[in-house]
């Protein structure tokens, strides 16, 4: 094993969607950058275990539901045949196909990527233990740390065993069992469920806590609860798994309810799905200044700077929300500050979108937090049963609200459930940051039919009827 030592201007611990988003505008800033990840090219959790691979595979999923709700129409299709190594190789080769583009961008962008593991030494030192089973010991002005997070462990309830996955097994398809449990009723949970379960296995969803997707809307998660409930076996909430043993042809659990009660039940697979944890364990961290709190992530400023003056920080390492969107914006901002600019994450809001059937999203305040911190707020709810876009393709069971501030008439924030919602939660989030208010939304003519007239009409209801939707006007 041979060590050399190199020097560099810029140092990107981590290369996901925060981290090369870092290297990518420091490069383009005129900065010398290194960017150092374990995997062959930038791309990271979102691209190679999380955000794409799932994506692909629910659009599966959703092609497959959408065959089948043709029969309202009269158009009915043989059951699909599910050829799964195909369906494998498929989903790899999506991955394969952006991540390779990104390592072409890294290479016009001259960034020097080292394929490796790295570790702070001190606070401008890294040693990177290359896969070549080299080590480089990299001197470097400022560093970016931005190694992202992995799924969170419960070692009482994950003997080892190929049969208990985690989110990144269950994406790498190994097989459609026929019996699923899933740990779990959060989004990463429910989107895996889904894609199991429209392929075909029997799925059974376990939740310590009273509802699908805790945190969320209730008007929200109502309508995905409903059809969950009807593409899943089972699914149990306020309830808990209390022990596993994995078996050579199964796995066996003891799931108890509300009241105590306790039942057994056996399943081919199991999917743990509690959440995810910052990676900043075993990196070196505590050869440096900077701080990581209780919960294990990175404390930063809004310029992303640690206690350290050397290192700064993006990403899921520094907190929720654990997104990849936000975390690109962050490893923009922590560019620009190392460059010497004056810039900083003033976001007025982060969206988020649950890629369910139908999907979730939402955007600046929602109601649930309106009600704990006393915000008086005006809500404008356009039920999709009124939308024509969303009755041709028979999918009504939509819901757009708007969230508005009762004195200035702002936009405060916007939730939607039904198909294509992550796609039009974006207009909520532009509105937001540039300060609209309903009227604004209101007077903005949308092209009908389009789901996107329910956003235009969530806001006249904010304060009387919308042409779809009677409700009569408030008094003066």
């Amino acid at each position: 094993m041979a060590e050399t030592i190199a020097h560099t201007h810029l140092a990107v611990l981590g290369a996901g969607p925060a981290g090369y988003a870092a290297a990518f505008r420091a490069a383009d800033l005129g900065l010398e950058v290194t960017l150092i990840d374990l995997d062959p090219n930038p791309g990271g959790t979102c691209l190679y275990r999380g955000c794409i691979p799932s994506k692909a595979l629910l659009h599966v999923a959703r092609a497959i539901t959408e065959a089948r709700e043709l029969e309202h129409f009269g158009v009915t299709y043989a059951a699909p045949r599910i050829d799964v190594a195909r369906l494998r190789e498929a989903t790899r080769g999506v991955v394969s196909q952006m991540t390779g583009g990104l390592g072409q961008l890294s290479k016009a962008r001259k960034v020097t990527y080292l394929q490796g593991r790295g570790s702070f030494l001190d606070s401008t030192t890294l040693r990177v233990h290359k896969t070549d089973g080299n080590t480089l010991e990299l001197h470097y002005k400022t560093c970016i740390l931005a190694t992202g997070s992995r799924p969170a462990i419960i070692p009482d309830l994950m003997p080892e065993s190929p049969r208990v996955m985690t989110s990144t097994d269950a994406l790498e398809l190994p097989d459609i069992p026929a019996r699923l449990l899933v740990i779990g009723g959060g989004y990463i949970g429910l989107e895996l469920a889904t894609v199991y379960a429209t392929l075909g296995s029997r799925v059974t969803v376990v939740e310590m806590t009273p509802t699908l997707l805790p945190g969320a809307d209730r008007d929200l998660v109502r309508p995905l609860a409903k059809r969950m409930e009807a593409l899943c076996e089972a699914i149990h909430l306020s309830m808990k798994v209390a022990s596993v043993e994995a078996k050579s042809d199964s796995v066996h659990v003891e799931i108890i309810d509300a009241s105590g009660g306790r039942s057994e039940h056996d399943f081919d697979r199991m999917l743990v799905s509690v959440g995810r944890k910052p990676n900043t364990s075993g990196i070196g961290l505590d050869n440096t200044k900077v701080v990581v709190n209780a919960q294990g992530f990175v404390e930063a400023d809004k310029s992303l700077r640690t206690a350290d003056p050397s290192i700064l920080a993006v990403g899921d390492v520094i907190g929720q929300p654990m997104l990849a969107h936000k975390g690109t914006r962050e490893g923009i901002v922590a560019a620009e500050v190392a460059a010497g600019l004056r810039s900083a994450f003033d976001a007025q809001c982060i969206p988020a979108v649950v890629y369910t059937d139908p999907e979730i999203a939402w955007v600046g305040l929602t109601e649930t937090e309106a009600a704990a911190k006393s915000i008086a707020i005006e809500v404008g709810r356009f039920p999709w049963a009124a939308s024509g876009r969303a009755t041709t393709v028979h999918r009504s069971d939509g819901l757009t609200k708007l969230l508005v501030d009762p004195a200035t008439d702002r936009i405060l924030g916007m939730g939607i459930v039904g198909v294509g919602a992550g796609e039009l939660i974006a207009e909520g989030a532009l509105a937001i940051e540039m300060g609209a208010t309903a009227a604004d939304l209101a007077l903005t003519i949308h092209p009908h039919p389009t789901l996107s007239e329910t956003l235009m009409e969530a806001g006249e209801l904010v304060h009387g009827p919308s042409t779809h939707v009677y409700r009569p006007k408030k008094k003066a």
